[in-house]
């Protein structure tokens, strides 16, 4: 009868296998394999691994084997793989690339599977497993602007400084307005979910009345003070600071970070500014509203509250929202920025380096 490879570990590394089998960042293979080992060089038999694993006794023989042969490096790369050959020519699949990169189709924006498949001869599978060896993805668009605000350095600097080291004695709060937000109702009940079918949502709807969402951030606390109102106009933008003067402690000086939005530079909301003197208002580079801590906010509350929400009027509209920041608001949780600010520099010369070529041609 054939007996499973004996295992013995040196401290190195069974201390190296104990890391990889409980490491959050190593992945399920790797830490599944780990495990085999250690227990095996604690003297169970196959059978027996298998069974505390929940895995098969061929698995659990077949990674033995490989560490006892090949040591570390047999379990960190996966076993060979049976199969034929690629039959494909590498100069194939460079112009395929090269396709993708460089041409569009005939009477088409992008190139798709199909157009490609019959541009070139290949499978679509083909096609499709090209792309994924090589990361590319052309039925996908993400939208981006580079700032031209003339300032944008400075700005972006300040604003990353009060999120990576804020002023002592002082609350910093991130605001923005959300505005026109649609009480929407849908002209037909929608199914719920059940197994096998996901819910479904009506594509038309009644409108029952807007109104725009005022929050302020603190980014030390991840609390929210948001209240809704009919406009967005200066008149409202004063009022809230107002609110926000209320709720904020009269010791301590506030930072306001917020767009260059007209209503926001106002006459009348510098002469309040004026008037409030421990108020000190940071605004966010042109075309740079991702720098403003808010939108994370109003990310989650589209994502999770109004999106799929149905309203039937106006004030359940707004019952929601008010619910959504009282829940939010009992275990708030703030949001980390880890982003310096000369790698987002960096990152916006290699872009506009990029875009001045391309304008350039």
């Amino acid at each position: 009868m054939r007996r499973a490879a004996t295992i013995t570990l040196s401290e190195v590394e069974h201390s190296r296998l104990l890391a990889l089998s409980t490491g959050r960042r190593v992945s399920v293979r790797l830490s599944e394999r780990a495990k085999i080992i250690l227990l095996a060089s604690e003297g169970f038999e196959n059978i027996e691994i298998a069974s505390r694993l929940g895995l098969t006794r061929q698995k659990v023989g077949r990674w033995r084997d490989r560490y006892s042969n090949l040591g570390l490096s047999g379990i960190e790369q996966d076993a060979p793989r049976s199969g034929r050959n690629r039959s494909i020519d590498e100069s194939v699949i460079k112009e395929v690339v090269r396709k993708t990169l460089e041409e569009k189709p005939p009477n088409a924006t992008h190139w798709s599977r199909s157009r490609m498949s019959a541009e070139t001869g290949l499978s679509d599978s083909t096609i499709g497993r090209i792309w994924k060896s090589h990361g590319l993805k052309p039925h996908l668009i993400t939208g981006f602007k580079l700032s031209n605000d003339k300032k944008f350095a400075e700005k972006l600097e300040d604003i990353i400084g009060l999120y990576l080291s804020p002023p002592e004695n002082a609350i910093v709060f991130s605001c923005d307005e959300k505005s026109q937000i649609q009480a929407l109702d849908r002209t037909q009940p929608g199914l719920p979910i059940k197994k096998g079918r996901c819910g479904t949502m009506t594509h038309d709807y009644k409108r029952n009345g807007t109104t725009s969402l005022f929050a302020a951030l603190n980014i030390a606390s991840g609390e929210v003070i948001g209240t809704c109102m009919p406009k967005h106009r200066h008149q409202e933008w004063i009022k809230f600071l107002n609110t926000i003067k209320g709720r904020a402690p009269a010791d301590k000086e506030v930072h306001i970070i917020c767009d260059n939005y007209a209503t926001h530079k106002h006459a009348k909301v510098k002469a309040w500014q004026k008037r409030n003197k421990r108020f000190h208002f940071h605004f966010t580079p042109t075309s740079a509203s991702w720098l403003n801590m808010v939108e994370r906010f109003f990310r989650d509350i589209t994502e999770n509250q109004l999106r799929r929400g149905v309203f039937k009027s106006l004030q359940e509209l707004l019952d929601a929202i008010d619910e959504y920041l009282a829940k939010h608001n009992e275990n708030p949780k703030p949001f980390i920025w880890t982003a310096k600010a000369s790698d987002i520099l960096e990152k916006v010369k290699r872009g506009r380096d990029k875009l001045n070529k391309l304008q350039s041609v």
